[in-house]
C-alpha cells in the first residue's frame, strides 16, 4: 500500500503540494489544483540536485553511474514545501523544490504544457513587426520581436539601414551567420543568365530554401536595399498550417508524404553538386510536425514503387495546392530598410515578379538554436 503524508498548511505558492503518496518505484504528488504528478523512483535518482549542481546545469555523473534496484524508502515535506526523498543506494536523501518537481513533472498535462506548439496562422494574420532601434537598443524590444519570430516562424523588421551587409548585423542580434557556397552574405537582384531563378525578376512559387542540404539552414533573412517600382511584393505561407490543413482534410495524403523520402539537389558545373534526401513532411518523436521541405526548382525526379508514384503525386500536388492558397498565404512589400526573417523548415517564402526599377534584397542564413538561446536567456533574466 502507498504511504500517504499530510502537507503543512504553511505553504503559500501559486501551486502547491496538496498530498504525497509513494510505493518502492513511485512518488506520486497531487497538486492543489487537482494534478496528479508521478516520478519514479530511478528518474528522481537521476536528478538528485546532487547530480546536477553546476551553474552550467551540466552533470557530473551518467546514468550508467547508478546503482541497480533503486528502491524509493521514504518521503519528508519539509515546512518550506521542499521534499526530502530517501533512495536505497545512496547515502542521504535528496531534496527537491517544489518548483522544480512541478516543472519537470511527467504527468500528460505537465508534458503536453512543456510542448509549446508553434502558433498557426493564416492569411488573417497581423504581422509580426518590430523596430531596429528598439530591438537593437533594449533587451525586452528584443525578446518581444524574437519571441515572435520563435512563435510564428517569421517577422518583419523595419529600419533597418538599407546599407550593405547590414543583413548580417541583424543576425548578430541573436546568434551568427552560416556561411554557405552563397557566401557569408548574398544579393538577390536580377542579373543577365541567371544561375538560380532567384536572381531574376519572375515570380517564385512559395519554397523553402536549400532542400539539397542536410542540414538545412534553419533561419533565412532577406534585408531590402532598393524595391522596384511595380510588382515585387513578398509571399509568406505557414507551412506547418498547411500541413495541419492537409492532416485533418486528407490524413492518407498527409502520411504518404511523411513516409517517403524526396531527392533534392543543386548543381553548378565543375562547383558545386548538393544533394539531400528527405520528406517533405517531417514529424518529430510525438507525431508533430517538426520541418517541412518544398522547393519545385531543387526537388529531383522521385525514386518510388512504382504503384505508389500515382497516391504519392496526388498528396504532392495537393500540398503544394495547400501551400500556395490564398487563404493561407500573406503578401506585403517590402521598402527600403525592411527585412524579414524566416524559420525556413517550417515558413515558406515566395516573390511576385516585377518589371520596373531594380529590385535589391541582401540575404544570409542563421542557425535557429542562436536565437533561441538569446531568447531564452533574455526572458529568463526579466
Amino acid at each position: 500500500m502507498p504511504t500517504a503524508l499530510a502537507v503543512p498548511p504553511a505553504i503559500d505558492d501559486a501551486v502547491r503540494i496538496a498530498a504525497l503518496a509513494h510505493t518502492a518505484d513511485r512518488l506520486t504528488i497531487r497538486w492543489s489544483d487537482g494534478r496528479e504528478s508521478p516520478y519514479p523512483a530511478i528518474w528522481l535518482a537521476d536528478n538528485r540536485p546532487d547530480r546536477r549542481d553546476r551553474p552550467d546545469g551540466q552533470r557530473l555523473f551518467d546514468a550508467i553511474d547508478l546503482p541497480d534496484g533503486i528502491v524509493l524508502r521514504g518521503v519528508t515535506l519539509g515546512a518550506d514545501g521542499a521534499v526530502e526523498v530517501d533512495l536505497a543506494g545512496f547515502d542521504t536523501p535528496a531534496r527537491f523544490e517544489t518548483a522544480w518537481l512541478r516543472a519537470h513533472a511527467l504527468d500528460p498535462t505537465s508534458r503536453a504544457e512543456r510542448r509549446r506548439r508553434p502558433v498557426l496562422w493564416d492569411s488573417s494574420l497581423a504581422l509580426p513587426t518590430g523596430d531596429y532601434t528598439a530591438v537593437a537598443g533594449d533587451d525586452d524590444a528584443r525578446a518581444k520581436w524574437l519571441r515572435q519570430v520563435h512563435d510564428h516562424g517569421f517577422a518583419l523588421l523595419r529600419g533597418v539601414p538599407a546599407e550593405p551587409g547590414m543583413v548580417c548585423k541583424v543576425v548578430e542580434l541573436f546568434g551568427f551567420v552560416r556561411e554557405t557556397n552563397y557566401g557569408r552574405l548574398f544579393d538577390v537582384v536580377a542579373v543577365d543568365k541567371p544561375q538560380n531563378l532567384a536572381f531574376s525578376a519572375l515570380s517564385l512559387g512559395n519554397h523553402t530554401d536549400n532542400p539539397y542540404r542536410d542540414p538545412v539552414p534553419q533561419m533565412q533573412l532577406l534585408h531590402c536595399l532598393e524595391a522596384a517600382s511595380e510588382g515585387g511584393e513578398s509571399v509568406v505561407v505557414d507551412g506547418f498550417a498547411a500541413a495541419d490543413r492537409l492532416r485533418r482534410e486528407a490524413p492518407d495524403a498527409f502520411a504518404l508524404l511523411t513516409r517517403r523520402a524526396v531527392p533534392f539537389r543543386y548543381v553548378e558545373a565543375g562547383k558545386v553538386d548538393l544533394r539531400a534526401k528527405a520528406p517533405l513532411i517531417e514529424l518529430d518523436a510525438d507525431g508533430d510536425v517538426a520541418a517541412v521541405r518544398y522547393n519545385n526548382r531543387s526537388i529531383a525526379p522521385f525514386d518510388l514503387d512504382p504503384d505508389e508514384v500515382e497516391a504519392f503525386y496526388d498528396a504532392y500536388r495537393r500540398f503544394g495546392r495547400l501551400l500556395h492558397d490564398p487563404n493561407l498565404t500573406v503578401g506585403f512589400r517590402l521598402a527600403p530598410g525592411d527585412l524579414f526573417i524566416v524559420d525556413n523548415r517550417r515558413v515558406l517564402h515566395g516573390r511576385r515578379g516585377f518589371s520596373a526599377g531594380r529590385r535589391w534584397l541582401q540575404g544570409c542564413y542563421a542557425d535557429k538554436d542562436g536565437l533561441t538561446s538569446t531568447l531564452f536567456s533574455l526572458e529568463s533574466s526579466r
